[in-house]
């Protein structure tokens, strides 16, 4: 007990005295004090007593599918920070394979008592995935933001890239350059940010039932990408658009083992912009998503919900920006 209150003491910068008080339910601590100390509670990970633990913390959720693509870690950073600034505490909750599953941080979330979560790269964006725990957060009236487009019918607040500028600024790129077998590498059927993406291909593309051959899926892994880009590649195609920084890197590799050069044979447009991309050889040219606007926005939207200010039902459309670099040239015989 007496570890316990000299941690909890020195997380909120108070007194043990202080917290002995708030743990008790006595009066004499501001709320700004008594806010702090049990916020301090929550995140070393001591449970509430029995009394308190019916009052949400200043903590939220940011719920990650994954920390290796390098996308999620730059958002994480823009949200935690933007939190703190705005008086909340993060609670990060990346997952991992044979970890632990949304699901379940979803009902860890909920023990906690937390204010919100911020959901990014989640189920959410899968047609075909159980959505049954966002409906857990539904019914408990726990305000949540979405990072990027998910399934219409679970009703959040999302802030997206527009998906269909993103395919305009790439395929006109590609077009520019003479490539007119262009192709995409995108993520599983079922997940919404690539259908739009290819919604949008077949309407700047003029593309019909024909053109399906120029299109292959995959999961959002490098190992992924270069089965699927290998298909278009011996197809013939010299353009190739990815729904991610990732699949283009796969891409590339995919490429190169068939022995053709990028971008003299093979040129490859990503979609991300993240970090060291202007590492790899050849610079990656990308669709850059605003992350850190983005990350801002979903803070704002969410922080508004909780203090009962109102709820944004639309959803927040950013414009993405190509950047160019050195893994797109003109067509080879141009």
């Amino acid at each position: 007990m007496t570890k316990r209150l000299t941690e909890v003491a020195k997380k909120a910068g108070v007194s043990e005295a202080t917290v002995s008080r708030v743990l008790n339910g006595r009066d004499g601590v501001s709320e700004a004090t008594r806010t702090a100390v049990l916020t301090a509670l929550d995140v070393l990970g001591y449970e509430r007593p029995t009394k308190l633990r019916g009052e949400r913390a200043r903590l939220v959720g940011l719920v990650l599918p994954e920390l290796q693509n390098p996308i999620f870690p730059a958002l994480a950073e823009v949200v935690t920070g933007t939190l703190a600034q705005r008086g909340y505490t993060p609670a990060l909750c990346a997952r991992t394979i044979g970890g632990v599953s949304e699901m379940d941080y979803v009902e860890m979330l909920l023990d906690h008592q937390v204010s919100g979560v911020i959901f990014a790269g989640g189920s959410y964006a899968l047609a075909d995935a159980r959505h049954d725990h966002y409906r857990r957060l539904t019914d408990r009236g726990l305000p949540v933001v979405l990072v990027n487009a998910g399934v219409d019918e679970l009703g959040f607040p999302r802030v997206s890239t527009d998906d269909a500028v993103a395919v305009e600024q790439a395929y006109g790129h590609l077009r520019s350059l003479g490539h007119e077998r262009i192709g995409m590498v995108l993520g599983p059927e079922g997940h919404v940010p690539s259908r739009r993406k290819l919604d949008a291909m077949i309407r700047v593309a003029g593309w019909d039932e024909g053109d399906a051959e120029c299109v292959e899926r995959s999961s959002f892994s490098m190992e992924g990408a270069r089965v699927a880009a290998t298909k278009l590649v011996e197809r013939g195609v010299t353009g190739i658009i990815c729904a991610s920084d990732v699949l283009a890197l796969g891409t590339i590799r995919a490429a190169r083992r068939l022995g053709r050069s990028v971008p003299t044979d093979v040129s490859v447009v990503g979609y991300d912009d993240s970090a060291f991309m202007t590492c790899t050889d050849p610079p990656l040219t990308t669709v850059r998503q605003p992350i850190e606007t983005m990350g801002q926005a979903a803070v704002d939207l969410l922080v508004t919900q909780i203090e009962g200010v109102g709820v944004l039902q639309d959803e927040l459309l950013f414009e993405p920006e190509l950047v160019v670099r050195g893994s797109t040239a003109p067509a080879p015989g141009r």
